[in-house]
This record gives C-alpha cells, structure tokens and sequence, in this order.
C-alpha cells in the first residue's frame, strides 16, 4: 500500500509459521499450501529476475581486466 513507509519488523511468513492449525479443515489446508506454493513460485521468480538484472548491471558496468 504504502510503499515509501519502512517496512514492518518480521514477516508475513512468520506471522503464518505461529499461527496454530489446528482449526482447519484439510480442504482449507490443502488450500493455503497451494497459495504458499503459488508465493513461493512469485518469489522465485522475482528473485531470479533480480539476480539477471544484477549481473546485467554487473557485465555493463563491473570491472574491466
């Protein structure tokens, strides 16, 4: 929402990883392991796309020998 305001101490993932499950059903389980894989594959992705525009950065810009 804010993306100029500091980011909050911990983590969405950390706050999950307490959180108890005992309440859910295996049909919602099943379900927040498919969304948890689904963030997993975004964050892959947008790291893997970080990593190739820091060594595009790297090959213009690093030192030359």
């Amino acid at each position: 929402m804010d993306d100029d305001l500091p980011r909050a101490k911990g983590d969405a993932a950390s706050a999950l990883a307490k959180e108890s499950l005992d309440s859910y059903s295996q049909d919602e389980l099943a379900e927040r392991i498919a969304l948890l894989e689904a963030e997993i594959a975004r964050v892959r992705a947008h790291r893997d796309k970080a990593a190739a525009h820091r060594a595009a950065a790297d090959a213009l810009f690093g030192p030359k020998s």
